[in-house]
């Protein structure tokens, strides 16, 4: 009787065994793909996978997991349980991440006593922004000229020696550390989630990034490159304190929810672990400089190339420098015309600073692009760069501040006489005038102007007078200039000064 007792125990264990390795094993999988989500061959690289092929113990047994990072930051509690953590950010606040040493006692020997080179990315985490990686990126770097999405905090940082910020990679920094040593690398993110939404009615709603750290140890040429480990979490940045407010908001909603749904959900923990994920995808390393803001105490350092996501090849990325060589031309100078090939809408649009929708409008031509409607434009380029878009499109030309209309005296003068010459002072005299546009409203301003119009130097006018009442000379002011009736008319004056070899403008 003894015996039978125990049978029905012993197979409820075994029975309640089975079920919780077989939960495991799908909370395992879920961990992975949420963490990975970028190829298959992550998938099949699981060691439920690898057990097929081998009747040896799974790799996760074998696997060396060197390093640990773990993101100082909470949680969000509203993430179903096998679901990937997320985790909310202030834009431009420092964080902490700490990097740890997690190999065991004879692991990974060559690289005891030795540095190791991390690469920090935030990237995009849905696939459909990580195909426009590029065209998102280089927007944002028009939208926000001199400032970067990725940063490091150097004096809170501990550990990290060489730390490197390449200027044409605004979402990288890099930085060498000793594992046996204790470091934690403190970062900002600078842009928002909802930077990269596409701006419709109502609320928008922001895109999640993901942070993920490369470590790379040295090869035989004394180059970082052979890869030792990748982690990645995700993450939403908001404005700041707005992450502050979104966690609050998340804790609240599950409060109020049924003990039974509750279950459904993780707890919110007060860090953030990065989980394993595949490397990032291999590219071409070069030797840059390092960033003017970071001290280095090398001369070069290899540096990744590239801002592709991991399912694409990185494109070129557009140098400010080639777009530059345009800026002086205005963007109303040269108008689309509707025969334009697709070759010259993408040289117009370089032209016209909106190289970050080159790709976008690859195979457009000119009718093509002259086609599109204002709504049109605006929901493919956003409301900023979309109505600047249509406007060039339509050649639209900025009304001036102030337009005013000169002619020389000497001119007139020379006119008057020759017409008194040939007897022919009644008839009606013909002079012509320039029109000159003026922007900022200031003497300076104007003084360039009637330099242009004549080809000579401003170095060459030394002041610029109006001719008053009973013929005084009054200095031309900023505030004069402000109250000049639009398009009003003057003749110009000269004056040598004998002082030196500029000269004085007259305005009458």
């Amino acid at each position: 009787m003894a015996w039978a007792l125990k049978l029905p125990l012993t197979d409820e264990v075994i029975e309640s065994g089975l079920v919780q390795d077989f939960d495991a094993s799908l909370s395992g999988i879920g961990q992975e793909l949420g963490a990975g989500a970028y190829s298959m061959s992550d998938v099949l690289a699981l060691p439920i996978f690898k057990q097929e092929e081998s009747n040896l113990p799974p790799d996760s047994d074998n696997k060396i997991l060197p390093f640990q990072y773990v993101l100082c930051a909470a949680t969000s509690p509203a993430v179903k349980l096998h679901d990937e953590t997320l985790t909310y950010l202030n834009q431009g606040q420092s964080y902490e991440i700490r990097m740890l040493d997690n190999r065991k006692i004879g692991e990974l020997p060559e690289i005891t006593g030795k540095m190791v080179k991390s690469i920090i990315r935030v990237v995009f985490h849905d696939r459909r922004l990580q195909y426009t990686e590029h065209q998102q990126l280089e927007g944002w770097r028009w939208n926000r000229p001199g400032d970067r999405i990725l940063d490091l905090d150097i004096p809170m940082s501990v550990g990290i020696i060489d730390p490197r910020a390449n200027p044409t990679q605004l979402n990288t920094v890099e930085f060498l550390w000793d594992p046996s040593k204790r470091t934690s690398v403190f970062i900002q993110v600078h842009c928002i989630s909802t930077e990269f939404t596409m701006r419709k009615h109502g609320g928008e709603k922001g895109v999640p990034f993901r942070i993920q750290i490369d470590t790379f140890k040295e090869n035989e040429g004394g180059e970082y490159t052979e890869h030792l480990h990748s982690a990645s979490c995700q993450v939403k940045v908001f404005k700041p304190k707005g992450a502050d407010r979104k966690q609050k908001t998340d804790r609240e909603k599950m409060e109020k929810r049924a003990p039974q749904e509750k279950e459904k959900y993780q707890p919110s923990y007060e860090t953030t672990i990065l989980t394993e994920c595949s490397p990032w995808p291999e590219v071409t390393y070069v030797n840059n400089s390092p960033s003017p803001g970071f001290n280095s105490s090398h001369n070069s350092f290899p540096v990744a190339e590239g801002n592709g996501s991991p399912n694409h090849q990185p494109e070129p990325v557009v140098q400010v420098a080639d777009v530059s060589m345009f800026s002086h031309c205005s963007i109303h100078s040269t108008n689309l015309l509707p025969a334009a090939t697709p070759q010259d809408a993408q040289q117009w649009l370089h032209r016209n600073r909106f190289s970050p929708f080159c790709r976008l409008f690859t195979n457009f031509s000119g009718a093509d692009l002259l086609k599109l409607t204002r709504e049109d434009v605006i929901q493919i380029c956003g409301p900023a760069d979309g109505i600047r878009l249509f406007n060039a499109l339509k050649g639209r030309v900025v009304r001036p501040r102030l337009t005013i209309y000169v002619c020389q005296e000497s001119q007139q003068a020379r006119e008057q006489q020759l017409k008194h010459e040939n007897g022919d002072a009644s008839a009606s005299t013909f002079f012509v005038y320039h029109a000159i546009y003026l922007e900022e409203l200031t003497a300076g301003e104007l003084t360039e102007k009637i330099a242009q119009l004549f080809s000579i130097s401003p170095r060459q006018i030394n002041q610029i007078f109006k001719q008053g009442p009973t013929g005084i000379h009054v200095l031309v002011s900023d505030e004069m200039i402000q109250n000049f009736q639009d398009e009003v008319c003057f003749i110009l004056d000269t004056m040598k000064d004998d002082t030196n070899d500029g000269y004085h403008i007259i305005l009458k």
